[in-house]
């Protein structure tokens, strides 16, 4: 028995899966439209058992992802940390290269490595294992090139940046910092395909649907850095960018440290004054974000990835943009007006994906559901014939 188990491969298909472990898979979860849905909650005492088993599950779940977030997103969050205190104008160039720069790039290799998932996914349906490596090889190379394309955005970001409007010196002091950013696309190129080989989850209508979100955000930078006194503007909305992305990826801990966040930063008392009227504007953009996030959780699990996009582009770039810029320049409400129109488009797709769950027949949707493990994953009797 000893000598089986230790030749097992890493990676099995479907129709090698054993009845034990069919068993196990089956009796740990609801997947299937023949499963338990939990049972009926008639007092406090049940309310909290089912609330402890839940919480358990999604923590079992979670918590390597948030981890994984954290430590993703702190890495830029820290860079942004120090140069605060160098100066604002240190702080805007590196705020306005991250978002800019970087992120278009992260945008795109993205969703070039999120492509990797739809092949691996169907390779492993299949039943072709020996082509999830070759999938792999292949995504390696393509994104490899794209960086070598790619990182003539870096080498030339300065005039990039003053071609799209933004102050000589932020765009002087991003594209010095671009150019130490360069290595970072090749990372990209490497570190995408390995993730996306591992979860071999989502689809490449989900990987637009995250860049969608990603962009929306990062605009909303970009923007503010065609505002009068542009490095007190960025330096600010960055700051507040950053307590918000680390709390929708922990979502807890950062409420009761805003106060004292704006410190961490930076020196300079306009740019922390600025942080502090946008206060009550981030702790509702904070409120919104935790909601957001489970909902685009469940259009991920139901595949709506195309569905949230066309919804994304609706919300965010034909409703949320344009009315921030209105109310930012038209009106003269600089970053809090930009910010108020697009936090009004993130609520109205807020509310179209609560509607769309809420109007949604669950009960046909588990059909569907159990339908695509049947066809993907084998019938759990299927070793027993």
């Amino acid at each position: 028995m000893e000598e089986h188990t230790s030749k097992q491969p890493l990676l099995i298909s479907p129709s090698e899966i054993t009845d034990e472990a069919s068993d196990i898979t089956l009796s740990h979860t609801s997947f299937v439209a023949e499963a338990d849905d939990t049972p009926p909650i008639s007092g406090i005492h049940d309310f909290f058992r089912e609330f402890t088993i839940e919480s358990k599950k999604l923590w079992y779940l979670a918590g390597p992802a948030i981890f994984t977030s954290l430590c993703k997103y702190s890495l830029g969050a820290v860079t942004q940390t120090f140069a605060g205190h160098v100066g604002t104008l240190e702080l805007a160039a590196v705020s306005i290269e991250n978002s800019v720069i970087a992120g278009f790039s992260f945008g795109v290799m993205l969703g070039m490595g999120s492509a990797l998932e739809t092949l691996c996914g169907q390779a492993y349906g299949a039943g072709q294992i020996d082509m999830l490596g070759v999938y792999m090889q292949r995504s390696w190379v393509i994104l490899n090139s794209t960086a070598v394309i790619l990182m003539l955005l870096y080498i030339f970001a300065g005039q990039f940046l003053r071609l799209i409007g933004q102050t000589d010196d932020i765009s002087r002091e991003a594209g010095k910092m671009a150019l130490y950013m360069i290595p970072q696309l090749f990372a990209y190129a490497m570190n995408f395909p390995i993730v996306k080989f591992l979860q071999v989850r989502l689809s490449l209508a989900s990987a637009v649907m995250l860049c969608l979100e990603t962009w929306y955000f990062m605009a909303l930078v970009l923007f503010a850095g065609y505002l009068k006194n542009a490095e007190v503007a960025v330096d600010a909305l960055c700051i507040c960018m950053n307590i918000l992305g680390w709390a929708v990826m922990a979502a807890m801990g950062c409420n009761a440290a805003i106060r004292q966040y704006p410190n961490l930063f930076a020196e300079s008392e306009s740019v922390k004054r600025l942080v502090y009227e946008l206060t009550p504007l981030l702790a509702f953009c904070m409120v919104v974000n935790n909601i957001q996030p489970a909902l685009s959780g469940v259009a991920i699990g139901a595949g709506w990835q195309a569905l949230v996009a066309y919804v994304n582009i609706a919300c965010y770039y034909l409703f949320g943009i344009p009315l921030g810029l209105i109310l930012g320049y038209k009106f003269n409400m600089g970053v809090q007006g930009i910010w108020y129109g697009m936090v009004s488009g993130t609520m109205i797709q807020t509310f179209a994906l609560f509607w769309i769950v809420y109007k949604t027949n669950w009960n046909n949707e588990a059909s569907i559901a159990a339908e695509r493990i049947k066809m993907w994953g084998g019938k759990p009797n299927d070793a027993e014939k």
